[in-house]
């Protein structure tokens, strides 16, 4: 083929990819992350302050998610909701980087082990629920929400389960593992997202192919409407009161095994152990790749430990993921 001809080829094939890049991006990225600048910038000019922080975020948690999450549930069979492979996939890939992250922590740096249980955490956890639901809505639709909900399960009855046992275990030298227990059963059974998915999967486990009656089901979406931008926005007055007044490098190594390390491994356990189709692949892979969830900061705030160093990797690698999570988009996510 003449140069000038295969030259010409090769830019007609790159115009389109590019062409759905830049649509991704604009179309299901700019928006996401242009609602958490907006809450940023009203945290930083001070248009809202604290107080209207902890109403939205106290809003989102308790009113606008947990209709979300039931409709999610309830609308879909047992096996759609727990699907094996992804369960194999994003949970394994969460327990390999959270490990990886304690024992990255030691070899830096010998502390105490809650240190180094909290820096696990802020490496595995990620951000589903403020953010992996308004972006799976704008990416996917609200159809396609049942990876988000299973994630959001894994991660706050494993992995906060995980965490909330060893900084027992640790706090009471080996003493307070029944303790432990108690409390993580405690906080699970007055968290509203748990809640809520465990009617979702009751409606769905014994009322199979029944729909929601309508009333109810209006009032979950009109209740559950506000959810996305109003968890995106809370993210951004979050992000504004926090100062990058501690660990600032620690932050970034942690930030890579979130961002970086922890997709990777996802994507490779889809790859062999669990293969699954392009939907649910994609979405382990998203998923893996989002953020540190604000959860880890109010673990470490429970237990007075990694405070400070927890606020800067969740700033930290929130902002960088503006530009990872575009890129998964671009590859992952259906053409604009």
């Amino acid at each position: 083929m003449p140069p000038a001809v295969a030259s010409a080829a090769r830019r007609q094939g790159s115009c389109p990819l590019l062409s759905r890049v830049m649509t991704v991006v604009l179309n299901v990225a700019f928006p996401v992350f242009a609602i958490i600048l907006a809450g940023f910038l009203s945290g930083k000019s001070k248009l809202l302050g604290p107080s209207s922080s902890e109403a939205l975020n106290k809003f989102v948690y308790w009113m606008a998610l947990p209709p979300v999450l039931f409709l999610g549930t309830a609308r879909r069979s047992i096996p759609e909701i727990f699907n094996g492979p992804f369960i194999g996939a994003f949970l394994g890939s969460m327990l390999l980087v959270y490990a990886l992250g304690a024992v990255v922590g030691r070899l830096l740096r010998r502390d105490r082990t809650q240190v180094h249980c909290m820096q696990g955490l802020n490496a595995a956890f990620s951000n589903t629920g403020y953010m992996g639901i308004p972006l799976f809505l704008a990416a996917f639709g609200p159809d396609h929400l049942a990876p988000t909900i299973l994630a959001t399960i894994l991660m706050s009855v494993v992995m906060v389960g995980i965490a909330v046992i060893w900084l027992e275990f640790a706090n009471s030298h080996g003493a307070g593992l029944g303790k432990a227990l108690k409390d993580v059963g405690r906080a699970l059974a007055r968290n509203p997202l748990i809640l809520s998915t465990g009617v979702g999967v009751l409606w769905s486990a014994l009322l199979p192919g029944v729909a929601v009656p309508k009333p109810i089901a209006t009032f979950c979406e009109l209740m559950g409407s506000p959810a996305g931008p109003c968890a995106l926005f809370a993210i951004g007055l979050f992000l504004a009161s926090q100062r990058l007044t501690a660990g600032l490098a620690e932050a970034g190594w942690i930030s890579a095994f979130k961002l970086l390390a922890h997709p990777a491994l996802a994507w490779l356990l889809t790859r062999t152990l669990f293969p699954m189709d392009p939907f649910w692949t994609a979405s382990a892979v998203i998923l893996a790749a989002l953020p540190t969830g604000a959860l880890t900061f109010v673990v470490a705030s429970q237990y007075q430990i990694y405070v400070e160093r927890t606020s800067s990797a969740i700033l930290v690698s929130t902002v960088l993921s503006v530009v990872t999570l575009s890129a998964l988009l671009a590859v992952y996510a259906p053409g604009g």
